[in-house]
């Protein structure tokens, strides 16, 4: 293999560790805090906050999974 595609397979596996950690993280995080994006039906305002925290949760992930790739690299 050459180091392209080493490089792409590294932060491949980072981003995809990062988004699901990080949304396993924001859906525990609005689970404590009473918003849960999976209980009860429609949209209503704790199922939106929900839904924000794991999305906020797939970013940080991804973010901090590429900073720890940088430092190791």
């Amino acid at each position: 293999m050459d180091a392209a595609f080493k490089k792409a397979l590294r932060e491949g596996l980072a981003d995809a560790l990062g988004f699901v950690l990080g949304a396993l993280a924001g859906r525990a995080l609005g689970q404590s805090l009473g918003f849960d994006f999976f209980a009860g039906s429609g949209w209503q305002p704790p199922q939106i906050i929900g839904l924000g925290l794991i999305v906020l949760g797939c970013g940080l992930g991804r973010w901090l999974f590429r900073r720890l790739l940088e430092r190791m690299t």
